[in-house]
């Protein structure tokens, strides 16, 4: 079956679209791919629905979230739209699209996450089918949520010699590690990007630290990182997830713009070496996904505190920036077959659960 997935991630730069052929289970096959950043002025508004829906004690109306809510929905047709031109393939040819939205909320502690998108609007767009929601149905189960993408990477490391990780850097942190018996432990780092995109927007006029050129000129300021790393959450075993909003660039304020890039980046790397030590198999290498993996000083970071070999997923010829939305577009079929996205051993939900919810044309 052909499906499309879509994700909006906690980096909030843009829309990941991608086409994959799949059956929901061993076979995967990528298609196509399409990224549509988002504008600044779109980004702004985002980050505004983000803060105001962590600052709610349940999901509900708020003007603003609503607002950017809808808006949120007509870049996704659009992006969709332009995946669909970029392949050469009509939406008849499309089986179902896997719609993330953009998490404006993450509180598994109250049990709610709050992923905005209108599926249904969606689904009328362009009669496809389609699966949102992917998470509610776990935290309200008492799982974490997060990660999903443990359920692909086991479909597309079926090849590769156990044990091995995948770590994704996004905005957030997470890792899969796959074991010698093929079980699946999953959990999120930390933060990956989404501090460091902060302290750029704030103090370098950039909206992120190209490469980890800034980084580079910095000194970490080991004593703020300590500090910053003693938060009781990295002592706590996996299962566990966290917002993007848990942690803030108030701890590095008062550093030269080189120093703060710099302390905030070793705090993602030293976040993931907290990670590796909750696993029960230390992997020999970190594949890594996501938009981090294009920052040199974050890499190489990652491979002096971690002290594993870190290389990026394209090397195994998987598309590191499109992992993601292939995922979701993975999982909707799942959902289609009534297969499980989320385990005991990734989100900490009590058994393995299917999740999503279909919204039809």
């Amino acid at each position: 079956m052909l499906a499309i997935g879509l994700m909006s991630g906690t980096s909030r730069d843009g829309i990941d679209a991608a086409l994959i052929e799949t059956d929901g289970d061993g076979l995967v096959k990528p298609v196509a791919f399409h990224a549509q950043p988002y504008h600044d002025g779109f980004r702004v508004r985002l980050t505004e629905a983000c803060a105001r829906a962590m600052a709610m004690d349940a999901r509900g109306f708020e003007p603003l979230i609503a607002s950017v809510e809808a808006e949120l929905t007509e870049l996704h047709v659009e992006a969709v739209a332009n995946l669909l031109g970029r392949s050469g393939h009509m939406a008849e040819d499309v089986g179902v699209i896997g719609f993330h939205g953009h998490t404006v909320a993450h509180r598994p502690d109250r049990r709610w996450t709050w992923q905005i998108g209108d599926g249904a609007a969606l689904a009328g767009a362009f009669g496809i089918s389609v699966v949102g929601d992917l998470r509610s149905a776990d935290v309200a189960a008492g799982g974490q949520g997060a990660p999903l993408m443990p359920v692909y990477h086991r479909a597309l490391a079926a090849g590769l010699e156990k044990p091995v990780a995948i770590l994704n850097l996004g905005g957030v942190a997470n890792i899969t590690a796959i074991g010698s018996d093929g079980a699946l432990t999953a959990f999120d780092t930390g933060m990956a990007s989404g501090l460091i995109d902060n302290w750029m927007q704030a103090h370098g006029d950039a909206a992120y630290d190209a490469g980890g050129a800034c980084a580079a000129k910095g000194r970490v300021d080991e004593a703020r990182l300590a500090a910053m790393l003693a938060d009781p959450w990295f002592a706590v075993p996996p299962p566990k997830s966290i917002d993007r909003e848990a942690f803030t660039i108030d701890a590095v304020q008062g550093l030269s713009v080189e120093d703060g890039a710099a302390t905030l980046t070793a705090f993602s790397a030293a976040a993931v070496a907290r990670g590796i030590a909750h696993l029960a198999e230390r992997p020999v290498c970190l594949h890594v996904a996501g938009g981090g993996r294009h920052n040199g000083t974050l890499m190489a970071m990652l491979a002096a505190r971690c002290g594993v070999e870190v290389r990026a997923v394209d090397a195994l010829g998987w598309d590191g920036d499109a992992l993601e939305a292939q995922g979701f577009a993975y999982m909707a079929v799942r959902h289609l077959e009534g297969l499980p996205i989320s385990f005991p051993g990734t989100t900490g939900a009590p058994e393995p659960m299917a999740g999503g919810v279909l919204f039809r044309p």
